[in-house]
């Protein structure tokens, strides 16, 4: 088998151009699992039995369901009930939802991590409810939370080629165009794999970097 530079110099281009795509929906949905993933974790903190249980039950549903059923239900179903979303903002909504379970842990364990002596010490100046949070509590759950959430982002950029599923041009879908109307996919596939190699890679690095940064204190 022999590769054309040549073709692999052509195809480069509108390829980069849906790399940015998959870079926006990733950046977009991750957003939204770190916003709905803090409201789902403070929600489960929150006391009393009834309002936890229940976040907890719909945080495990979502989590235990694959995501591209997720996907079909919310494309493909959902319009029948009325709800319809152009594919990118869907695919948008529900991979960072799915997501959201699990930042919700990571957020959760990061704040039952903080020491019971600063919880105590802001009750006792009477801290509003804000300050305490905003000011005290996350900014020291936030340190050990990065590793975790990095590598969430990392997973959740190589989940987002399954939005191609919903029609979504992303890098991957891109890609299957272009393999298929010049019936090299060895090229097309090969360079769009090394994208998301040279991506991931270095991304894993810098994540690996703050772990270490971490246990060293």
């Amino acid at each position: 088998m022999t590769v054309d530079i040549a073709y692999i110099l052509e195809i480069l281009p509108p390829l980069l151009r849906a790399t940015l795509v998959t870079f926006r929906i990733a950046l977009a949905g991750f957003a939204l699992a770190l916003i709905a993933g803090l409201l789902f974790a403070l929600l489960r903190l929150r006391g009393g039995a009834v309002l936890p249980r229940l976040v907890f039950l719909i945080t495990e549903f979502i989590k235990l369901t694959p995501l591209m059923v997720q996907l079909f239900f919310a494309f493909y179903v959902l319009p029948e009930f009325g709800i319809k979303l152009p594919a990118e903002p869907t695919g948008i909504l529900v991979i960072g939802l799915h997501y959201a379970t699990y930042t919700a842990e990571v957020f959760r364990s990061g704040v039952l991590a903080v020491p019971s002596g600063q919880w105590e010490a802001a009750r006792a100046l009477s801290l509003p409810r804000h300050i305490l949070w905003s000011k005290v509590i996350l900014p020291q759950a936030i340190r050990p939370m990065t590793p975790a959430l990095g590598n969430y982002l990392i997973q959740l950029f190589k989940e987002v080629p399954l939005l191609s599923t919903i029609t979504v041009y992303e890098l991957l879908n891109t890609a299957n165009l272009l393999a298929g109307e010049s019936f090299r996919y060895f090229e097309v596939l090969s360079v769009t794999a090394m994208i998301f190699f040279l991506i991931s890679y270095p991304s894993s690095l810098l994540v690996r970097r703050f772990e270490i940064k971490n246990e060293r204190g």
